[in-house]
């Protein structure tokens, strides 16, 4: 027994150095890295990207072709907040525009209004109470007070209706011959994004998993697999459909709400100011899963949007004119049959090479 106890006692000891010895290695290995990582991270320190808008405004194209990274939480800008009660701040002139006439206008006119009506209704409870007239007026008209009552609220609306007016005809400015153009797709329950004017390509946009989005820092149930990204200080042309139902497009930083018809085409120019990310949901009830068809609008300078077309498979730019008087025009495929063509159908590279050379 006492052999047997001596034995185990032995061979414990023995694996304890080992153990012992191999910390002492990987402890060292660690150390090793750890000094290489910082001498790394040192070197490149001052290479290291500003996280600051002003930062993307000067963003290049990365070293791989097509390659894109999108923002991180730091850049989200709008969205809701807990316990928020009025509107979010606002991204876009139309959006600024129309806080203002909300705050510097309709907001003190309610309040005014609304303060005028309870001193009056507190006037008449105390003045006029039974115990204070016991034999009530028998007045039935006062002309004096009844012009006042009539003309002032005209004015009233009159002075609200001037801003409004500018405002509504702002908001449905038509998009200038330069726009681009972004066709939004709602269907039952996500959006698809679309690019006419760059290649046609599209995109598909789902809710991310609520649990994903929290643990990458982005809200749960407003984040998105796919990001819409728009460039920033350029009219957009965002046209709006349906595929099934009637859906809404609604974006309330960009102060942005167009709904979406099936076989209908719906739109409005849309400028946003500042680069950074703006979340919206689906404004018309659509369905069961209403509620889990969210916006996620990516705005980025004009060099790191045309790295994202690429990166998508779209183009960017377009030909030239002389390109497009040189080259023949084919009919579209979704033309109408029987309908007149956009052009004759191009010769095959063969015969235009030769042609060229002749």
């Amino acid at each position: 027994m006492i052999l047997r106890n001596l034995s185990r006692f032995v061979f414990a000891g023995a694996a304890a150095a080992s153990l012992a010895l191999g910390g002492a290695a990987a402890a060292q290995d660690t150390a090793t890295e750890t000094e290489q990582a910082a001498q790394v991270e040192q070197a490149a320190g001052d290479d290291a990207p500003a996280a600051a808008t002003e930062a993307l405004a000067d963003a290049e194209v990365g070293e791989e072709a097509g390659s894109y990274e999108y923002m991180g939480p730091d850049m989200i800008k709008g969205q809701p907040e807990n316990w928020g009660w009025t509107f979010q701040p606002q991204y876009t002139e139309t959006g600024e525009s129309a806080l203002f006439l909300h705050n510097a206008i309709l907001m003190p006119v309610i309040v005014i209004i609304s303060l005028f009506v309870l001193v009056l209704l507190l006037l008449v409870i105390a003045k006029y109470r039974r115990g204070a007239n016991p034999v009530p007026s028998k007045t039935s008209h006062n002309t004096v007070l009844e012009v006042f009552w009539t003309v002032i609220p005209a004015l009233i609306l009159l002075g609200i209706a001037i801003p409004s007016i500018n405002l509504i005809r702002a908001q449905y400015k038509p998009a200038p011959a330069d726009a681009i153009t972004v066709k939004a797709t709602g269907w039952q329950w996500y959006w698809t994004y679309s690019f006419p004017d760059n290649g046609d390509f599209e995109i598909t946009s789902n809710m991310m998993d609520e649990a994903e989005a929290k643990e990458k820092g982005f809200p749960g149930q407003l984040e998105v697999d796919n990001r819409l990204v728009l460039p920033v200080g350029v009219p957009i042309r965002l046209q709006t459909t349906a595929a099934d139902v009637i859906h809404s497009f609604a974006v309330p930083s960009l102060w942005f709400k167009l709904d979406a018809v099936p076989g209908r085409i719906n739109e409005k120019v849309l400028t946003i100011k500042e680069p950074g990310i703006y979340y919206g949901q689906c404004s018309e009830l659509c369905g069961a899963r209403h509620g889990y068809m969210p916006i996620a609008i990516e705005a980025v300078p004009m060099a790191r949007w045309e790295q994202w077309v690429a990166a998508q498979g779209g183009t960017v730019g377009g030909d030239t004119a002389e390109d497009s008087e040189a080259a023949p025009l084919a009919a579209p495929a979704s033309s109408t049959e029987g309908a007149e063509t956009a052009g004759e159908a191009p010769t095959d590279s063969a015969g235009a090479a030769a042609e060229a050379a002749n």
